[in-house]
């Protein structure tokens, strides 16, 4: 009996095909994924470039230098503008039933992206977190450590640590033929079950558990800190005010989009080890799967909105830069001027004479 092409497993960045699956066990998917999600991806990524562009060139076009946490959420907004230019391959893959037609090298940089994004993302916010937590909880540390120099290189970590732990799906991705599916995926297969478990229990814990953790313990310090200060009488300075208040709510975004999908890992797992078998909890499990992972990719755009919407110095960074965008007439007037002194002192001289 063949294999129907909705029978295929829908999951952008870790499509997974055993090769030793008979066609009995696999379990039938929506058509509707083939028409929706694709549009959806495409709104996201149009959206997605323009707005982070649009950050990004506020950001280098501004006289003044950025801030710690500026670089930070630049950074951020550069690693959403990664995963917003990958997702148009996607939406023509999923358009084609999971038909691959970019070739081997797009397969694995694709993906490679997008999951570069998660994780850098997590880590940038991270660092804004501990940035934070720095600037409140421990004021007098910020003349050492809250320095722009410590916050490059620190980026620059974050982008090469982003990068390891994508290895495993720029190794084990790779594109082949199903005569079975009458397609071509752009898949991920690892040599066993062993390194399967291996791999995704690392990326899991250094790529959510640990990142979170940290997040966590520094918004709840943060936050304590300033009721404390409220309770106290005691006033902090208002850039401070306004930089917490923009990082607290990328944070509670990103923990808000992301957060769900992460969980359905667990069940991920429960199917993996063969503890998760029904035909109908795994529709749901990969319903769900699909529902979050999209909800999550709508985060890259929501930041850029949250930077507009709360961040008062981005918006006044916005309002300079389209200052230094006029056409500045002052040079003329100068010259006019400068004319008119000179043919009054040329005069002034022919009088002497």
């Amino acid at each position: 009996m063949a294999v129907s092409p909705t029978s295929i497993p829908v999951d952008f960045s870790s499509v997974t095909v055993d090769e030793n699956n008979t066609n009995d066990n696999v379990c039938p998917y929506q058509s509707w994924t083939y028409t929706v999600i694709p549009v959806y991806i495409l709104l996201i990524a149009v959206m997605g470039i323009i707005l982070n562009v649009f950050v990004l060139t506020v950001f280098i076009l501004h006289k003044k230098a950025c801030t710690v946490a500026e670089i930070y959420l630049s950074n951020l907004a550069a690693a959403d503008l990664l995963l917003v230019s990958c997702l148009p391959f996607w939406a023509v893959n999923i358009s084609n039933e999971f038909n691959w037609t970019f070739g081997e090298f797009m397969c694995k940089a694709v993906n490679v992206g997008m999951l570069m994004n998660f994780y850098c993302s997590i880590y940038f916010l991270v660092l804004v977190s501990i940035d934070r937590y720095l600037a409140l909880v421990h004021p007098l540390s910020q003349e050492t450590l809250r320095r722009p120099r410590y916050a490059k290189v620190a980026c620059f970590l974050v982008w090469a640590f982003g990068f390891l732990l994508t290895t495993p799906a720029l190794i084990f991705r790779k594109m082949k033929y199903f005569p079975e599916f009458i397609s071509t995926f752009c898949y991920l297969e690892y040599p066993n079950l062993s390194i399967n478990l291996l791999c995704e229990s690392m990326i899991f814990i250094f790529g959510f558990v640990i990142p979170v953790s940290i997040i966590s313990f520094c918004t709840i310090k943060i936050i304590k800190t300033l009721g404390n200060r409220l309770i106290e009488g005691v006033h902090f300075q208002n850039t401070d005010n306004k930089a917490t208040t923009l990082v607290l709510a990328v944070l509670l975004a990103f923990l808000i989009c992301w957060v769900p999908f992460e969980m359905t890992k667990i069940p991920d797992f429960l199917k993996q080890v063969e503890i998760l078998t029904e035909c109908n909890s795994l529709q749901i499990l990969e319903g769900c799967k699909q529902i979050f992972k999209y909800f999550g990719i709508f985060n890259s755009v929501l930041n850029p909105i949250l930077y507009v919407i709360v961040g008062k110095n981005f918006q006044k960074k916005v309002q300079e830069v389209f200052k230094q965008c006029k056409p500045n007439r002052k040079p003329v007037h100068t010259f006019s001027s400068t004319r008119t002194s000179l043919s009054k002192h040329i005069k002034a001289q022919d009088a002497l004479a």
